[in-house]
Protein backbone atom coordinates (compact mmCIF):
# COMPACT_ATOMS: atom_id res chain seq x y z
CA UNK A 1 0.00 0.00 0.00
CA UNK A 2 2.52 2.55 0.83
CA UNK A 3 4.55 1.23 -2.54
CA UNK A 4 1.69 2.37 -4.06
CA UNK A 5 1.19 5.95 -2.43
CA UNK A 6 4.48 6.34 -3.48
CA UNK A 7 3.88 5.95 -7.05
CA UNK A 8 0.76 8.18 -7.00
CA UNK A 9 1.68 10.77 -5.10
CA UNK A 10 3.70 12.40 -8.30
CA UNK A 11 1.00 11.67 -10.47
CA UNK A 12 -0.98 13.67 -7.81
CA UNK A 13 1.03 16.42 -7.40
CA UNK A 14 0.98 17.08 -11.42
CA UNK A 15 -3.02 16.61 -11.45
CA UNK A 16 -2.81 19.38 -9.16
CA UNK A 17 -0.26 21.76 -10.66
CA UNK A 18 -1.99 21.34 -14.09
CA UNK A 19 -4.92 22.36 -12.20
CA UNK A 20 -3.59 25.30 -10.63
CA UNK A 21 -1.95 26.26 -13.92
CA UNK A 22 -5.24 26.01 -15.59
CA UNK A 23 -6.93 28.00 -13.24
CA UNK A 24 -4.47 30.47 -12.73
CA UNK A 25 -4.55 30.90 -16.68
CA UNK A 26 -7.96 31.60 -16.76
CA UNK A 27 -7.64 33.72 -14.46
CA UNK A 28 -4.57 35.69 -15.89
CA UNK A 29 -7.04 36.01 -19.19
CA UNK A 30 -9.94 37.29 -17.62
CA UNK A 31 -10.50 41.10 -18.61
CA UNK A 32 -11.67 43.35 -15.91
CA UNK A 33 -15.05 45.19 -16.74
CA UNK A 34 -15.62 48.60 -16.79
CA UNK A 35 -16.81 50.05 -13.08
CA UNK A 36 -20.83 51.93 -13.35
CA UNK A 37 -20.21 55.27 -11.93
CA UNK A 38 -22.98 58.22 -11.75
CA UNK A 39 -22.75 60.88 -14.18
CA UNK A 40 -25.25 63.05 -16.96
CA UNK A 41 -23.50 64.03 -19.67
CA UNK A 42 -25.56 67.28 -21.25
CA UNK A 43 -25.61 67.35 -24.90
CA UNK A 44 -26.64 70.11 -27.85
CA UNK A 45 -27.99 68.44 -30.86
CA UNK A 46 -28.33 69.87 -34.09
CA UNK A 47 -30.69 68.70 -36.75
CA UNK A 48 -31.84 69.41 -39.89
CA UNK A 49 -35.84 69.53 -40.67
CA UNK A 50 -37.59 70.06 -43.67
CA UNK A 51 -39.20 72.75 -43.12
CA UNK A 52 -42.16 73.44 -44.87
CA UNK A 53 -42.65 69.64 -45.62
CA UNK A 54 -41.67 68.82 -49.44
CA UNK A 55 -40.17 72.20 -49.74
CA UNK A 56 -36.90 71.20 -50.12
CA UNK A 57 -35.87 72.84 -47.53
CA UNK A 58 -34.00 72.59 -44.37
CA UNK A 59 -33.27 74.67 -41.23
CA UNK A 60 -31.39 73.76 -38.30
CA UNK A 61 -32.80 73.00 -34.63
CA UNK A 62 -31.20 72.36 -31.58
CA UNK A 63 -32.14 70.20 -28.79
CA UNK A 64 -30.59 69.51 -25.41
CA UNK A 65 -30.43 65.95 -24.25
CA UNK A 66 -29.14 64.22 -21.12
CA UNK A 67 -27.29 60.74 -21.56
CA UNK A 68 -25.91 58.74 -18.60
CA UNK A 69 -22.17 58.64 -18.81
CA UNK A 70 -22.41 54.81 -18.18
CA UNK A 71 -24.49 53.99 -20.83
CA UNK A 72 -22.48 55.60 -23.63
CA UNK A 73 -19.96 54.83 -25.67
CA UNK A 74 -17.58 56.61 -27.97
CA UNK A 75 -16.69 54.99 -31.30
CA UNK A 76 -13.50 56.18 -32.45
CA UNK A 77 -13.73 55.30 -36.81
CA UNK A 78 -10.70 54.18 -38.87
CA UNK A 79 -7.90 57.07 -37.02
CA UNK A 80 -5.16 55.73 -38.52
CA UNK A 81 -1.49 56.42 -38.84
CA UNK A 82 -1.20 56.84 -42.37
CA UNK A 83 -3.19 57.55 -45.53
CA UNK A 84 -2.51 57.43 -49.21
CA UNK A 85 -3.33 60.83 -49.36
CA UNK A 86 -1.46 63.17 -47.65
CA UNK A 87 -3.46 66.02 -46.86
CA UNK A 88 -5.74 63.57 -45.47
CA UNK A 89 -3.44 62.20 -43.15
CA UNK A 90 -1.79 65.78 -42.32
CA UNK A 91 -5.83 66.45 -41.20
CA UNK A 92 -5.94 63.82 -39.09
CA UNK A 93 -2.44 64.27 -37.37
CA UNK A 94 -3.64 67.85 -36.34
CA UNK A 95 -7.05 66.36 -35.03
CA UNK A 96 -6.11 63.09 -33.28
CA UNK A 97 -4.46 65.64 -30.29
CA UNK A 98 -7.55 67.32 -30.06
CA UNK A 99 -9.44 64.18 -30.15
CA UNK A 100 -7.04 62.68 -27.26
CA UNK A 101 -8.35 65.56 -24.76
CA UNK A 102 -11.78 64.98 -25.49
CA UNK A 103 -11.26 61.39 -25.41
CA UNK A 104 -9.45 61.24 -21.88
CA UNK A 105 -12.02 63.64 -20.59
CA UNK A 106 -14.96 61.29 -21.28
CA UNK A 107 -13.47 58.60 -20.33
CA UNK A 108 -12.36 60.04 -16.86
CA UNK A 109 -16.30 60.46 -16.41
CA UNK A 110 -16.95 56.57 -16.69
CA UNK A 111 -17.96 56.56 -20.74
CA UNK A 112 -16.76 53.59 -22.26
CA UNK A 113 -14.15 54.49 -25.72
CA UNK A 114 -14.04 52.13 -27.85
CA UNK A 115 -11.08 52.20 -30.77
CA UNK A 116 -12.20 51.47 -34.12
CA UNK A 117 -9.15 51.56 -36.89
CA UNK A 118 -10.02 48.99 -39.06
CA UNK A 119 -7.72 46.32 -40.44
CA UNK A 120 -5.14 46.86 -37.82
CA UNK A 121 -6.36 43.60 -35.06
CA UNK A 122 -3.44 42.06 -35.56
CA UNK A 123 -1.45 45.08 -33.97
CA UNK A 124 -3.63 44.42 -30.88
CA UNK A 125 -4.33 41.16 -30.54
CA UNK A 126 -2.57 40.33 -27.07
CA UNK A 127 -4.28 43.03 -25.17
CA UNK A 128 -6.36 43.75 -22.68
CA UNK A 129 -8.22 46.15 -24.48
CA UNK A 130 -8.62 43.71 -27.83
CA UNK A 131 -9.70 40.51 -25.33
CA UNK A 132 -12.47 43.01 -23.82
CA UNK A 133 -14.28 43.13 -27.21
CA UNK A 134 -13.71 39.40 -27.88
CA UNK A 135 -15.08 38.32 -24.52
CA UNK A 136 -18.38 40.48 -24.82
CA UNK A 137 -21.02 37.80 -24.13
CA UNK A 138 -22.46 37.17 -27.93
CA UNK A 139 -25.74 38.98 -28.26
CA UNK A 140 -27.76 39.00 -31.43
CA UNK A 141 -29.08 42.11 -33.01
CA UNK A 142 -32.56 43.45 -33.67
CA UNK A 143 -31.28 43.83 -37.30
CA UNK A 144 -28.29 42.27 -39.70
CA UNK A 145 -25.25 43.35 -39.26
CA UNK A 146 -23.75 44.49 -42.50
CA UNK A 147 -20.23 44.03 -43.41
CA UNK A 148 -20.92 48.10 -44.87
CA UNK A 149 -23.93 50.16 -44.89
CA UNK A 150 -24.07 51.29 -48.37
CA UNK A 151 -26.05 54.70 -49.04
CA UNK A 152 -30.00 54.34 -48.43
CA UNK A 153 -32.19 55.32 -51.37
CA UNK A 154 -34.94 54.59 -49.61
CA UNK A 155 -34.08 57.28 -46.68
CA UNK A 156 -31.39 59.19 -48.20
CA UNK A 157 -30.62 60.78 -51.49
CA UNK A 158 -27.01 60.96 -53.28
CA UNK A 159 -24.20 63.12 -50.66
CA UNK A 160 -23.45 66.25 -51.22
CA UNK A 161 -19.51 65.88 -53.12
CA UNK A 162 -18.85 64.11 -55.71
CA UNK A 163 -15.77 61.46 -55.36
CA UNK A 164 -16.43 59.28 -58.08
CA UNK A 165 -13.35 60.09 -59.95
CA UNK A 166 -11.22 61.90 -56.95
CA UNK A 167 -11.88 61.71 -53.37
CA UNK A 168 -7.85 62.89 -52.36
CA UNK A 169 -7.26 66.75 -52.51
CA UNK A 170 -3.77 66.23 -53.21
CA UNK A 171 -2.43 68.59 -55.68
CA UNK A 172 -0.31 65.29 -57.36
CA UNK A 173 -3.09 62.07 -56.31
CA UNK A 174 -0.26 59.61 -55.34
CA UNK A 175 -1.77 55.53 -55.65
CA UNK A 176 -4.35 54.56 -53.39
CA UNK A 177 -2.26 52.07 -51.29
CA UNK A 178 -2.59 50.98 -47.80
CA UNK A 179 -0.23 53.69 -45.79
CA UNK A 180 -1.67 52.96 -42.41
CA UNK A 181 -0.62 49.68 -39.58
CA UNK A 182 -2.42 50.87 -36.44
CA UNK A 183 -4.29 53.40 -34.60
CA UNK A 184 -2.92 57.11 -34.87
CA UNK A 185 -0.11 57.21 -31.61
CA UNK A 186 -1.79 60.58 -30.77
CA UNK A 187 -4.96 58.66 -29.36
CA UNK A 188 -3.76 57.16 -25.89
CA UNK A 189 -5.48 53.69 -25.34
CA UNK A 190 -5.51 52.82 -21.68
CA UNK A 191 -7.89 51.46 -19.03
CA UNK A 192 -11.35 49.93 -19.61
CA UNK A 193 -11.23 51.14 -23.04
CA UNK A 194 -11.65 48.33 -26.04
CA UNK A 195 -10.68 47.86 -29.68
CA UNK A 196 -12.39 45.90 -32.22
CA UNK A 197 -13.25 47.02 -36.32
CA UNK A 198 -16.19 44.14 -36.17
CA UNK A 199 -19.74 45.76 -35.82
CA UNK A 200 -20.49 42.49 -33.87
CA UNK A 201 -18.38 42.51 -31.05
CA UNK A 202 -19.18 45.93 -30.63
CA UNK A 203 -22.83 45.08 -30.62
CA UNK A 204 -22.23 42.77 -28.25
CA UNK A 205 -20.22 44.84 -25.28
CA UNK A 206 -23.03 47.71 -26.09
CA UNK A 207 -25.16 44.60 -25.26
CA UNK A 208 -23.53 43.53 -21.80
CA UNK A 209 -22.83 46.46 -20.38
CA UNK A 210 -25.92 48.39 -21.11
CA UNK A 211 -25.07 51.05 -23.78
CA UNK A 212 -27.81 52.69 -25.66
CA UNK A 213 -26.02 56.06 -26.82
CA UNK A 214 -23.25 56.14 -29.37
CA UNK A 215 -21.19 58.97 -30.53
CA UNK A 216 -19.09 58.47 -33.70
CA UNK A 217 -16.12 60.46 -34.21
CA UNK A 218 -13.25 60.11 -36.50
CA UNK A 219 -12.49 59.75 -40.41
CA UNK A 220 -13.73 60.13 -43.54
CA UNK A 221 -17.36 61.53 -42.77
CA UNK A 222 -18.77 60.77 -46.10
CA UNK A 223 -17.35 56.97 -45.99
CA UNK A 224 -16.03 54.70 -42.80
CA UNK A 225 -18.30 57.28 -40.05
CA UNK A 226 -21.53 56.25 -41.91
CA UNK A 227 -20.77 52.99 -43.73
CA UNK A 228 -18.69 50.99 -41.70
CA UNK A 229 -20.45 47.85 -39.83
CA UNK A 230 -19.97 49.95 -36.41
CA UNK A 231 -21.03 53.54 -38.30
CA UNK A 232 -23.74 55.67 -38.36
CA UNK A 233 -26.53 53.86 -40.41
CA UNK A 234 -26.01 50.74 -38.67
CA UNK A 235 -26.38 51.72 -35.24
CA UNK A 236 -29.38 53.52 -35.81
CA UNK A 237 -30.37 50.94 -37.93
CA UNK A 238 -29.98 48.97 -34.80
CA UNK A 239 -32.11 51.40 -32.47
CA UNK A 240 -29.03 53.50 -30.62
CA UNK A 241 -29.21 56.54 -29.55
CA UNK A 242 -26.74 57.91 -32.31
CA UNK A 243 -24.61 61.88 -32.32
CA UNK A 244 -21.64 62.65 -34.89
CA UNK A 245 -19.33 64.56 -32.61
CA UNK A 246 -18.73 67.50 -36.15
CA UNK A 247 -15.81 68.85 -34.97
CA UNK A 248 -13.80 65.86 -34.63
CA UNK A 249 -14.76 64.41 -37.94
CA UNK A 250 -13.02 64.83 -41.95
CA UNK A 251 -14.33 64.12 -45.38
CA UNK A 252 -12.22 62.63 -48.02
CA UNK A 253 -13.16 65.30 -50.80
CA UNK A 254 -11.24 66.91 -53.65
CA UNK A 255 -12.35 70.78 -54.65
CA UNK A 256 -11.92 70.06 -58.42
CA UNK A 257 -14.96 67.98 -58.15
CA UNK A 258 -18.17 68.35 -57.38
CA UNK A 259 -19.81 70.61 -55.80
CA UNK A 260 -16.50 72.90 -56.59
CA UNK A 261 -16.24 74.14 -53.10
CA UNK A 262 -13.46 74.31 -50.59
CA UNK A 263 -12.78 71.11 -48.53
CA UNK A 264 -14.11 72.41 -44.97
CA UNK A 265 -17.36 73.54 -46.86
CA UNK A 266 -17.54 69.57 -48.19
CA UNK A 267 -17.21 68.28 -45.34
CA UNK A 268 -19.82 70.84 -43.45
CA UNK A 269 -22.21 69.85 -46.50
CA UNK A 270 -21.59 65.80 -45.31
CA UNK A 271 -22.04 67.01 -41.90
CA UNK A 272 -25.56 68.81 -42.57
CA UNK A 273 -26.34 65.74 -44.84
CA UNK A 274 -26.41 63.24 -41.90
CA UNK A 275 -28.22 65.63 -39.72
CA UNK A 276 -30.80 65.89 -42.18
CA UNK A 277 -31.47 62.33 -42.84
CA UNK A 278 -29.31 59.86 -39.97
CA UNK A 279 -28.83 61.40 -36.73
CA UNK A 280 -27.64 64.80 -35.05
CA UNK A 281 -24.40 66.62 -34.33
CA UNK A 282 -22.86 67.74 -31.03
CA UNK A 283 -19.54 69.41 -30.44
CA UNK A 284 -17.02 67.13 -28.75
CA UNK A 285 -16.78 69.64 -25.95
CA UNK A 286 -20.18 68.28 -24.67
CA UNK A 287 -18.64 65.05 -23.81
CA UNK A 288 -15.80 66.46 -21.44
CA UNK A 289 -18.25 67.51 -18.43
CA UNK A 290 -21.11 66.07 -16.59
CA UNK A 291 -24.32 68.05 -14.90
CA UNK A 292 -22.97 69.56 -11.67
CA UNK A 293 -24.01 67.28 -9.03
CA UNK A 294 -24.78 64.90 -11.25
CA UNK A 295 -21.89 62.45 -10.34
CA UNK A 296 -21.98 62.69 -6.74
CA UNK A 297 -22.84 59.43 -4.97
CA UNK A 298 -26.49 58.41 -4.84
CA UNK A 299 -28.29 59.18 -1.22
CA UNK A 300 -31.61 57.41 -0.60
Amino acid sequence: MQKLAMTLAPLFLMLISVSDFAAGDKEKEAVPKRPKVSGTLQLNLRTRKEMPPGSGKFQAYNKTVQWKAAETAIIVCDMWDGHYCKSAAQRVGVMAPKMNEVLTAARNHGVMIIHAPSGTMKEYENTPYRKRMQQAKPAKPPVPIESWCNLDPKREPELPVDVSKCSCDDPVVGEAVRRFSRQHKALDIIGYDGISDSGQEIYNLCAQQGINNIVLMGVHTNMCVLGRPFGIRQQVRLGKNVVLARDMTDAMYDPRQPPYVSHTRGTEMVIEHIEKYWCPSILSKDLTEVVAGSADPERK
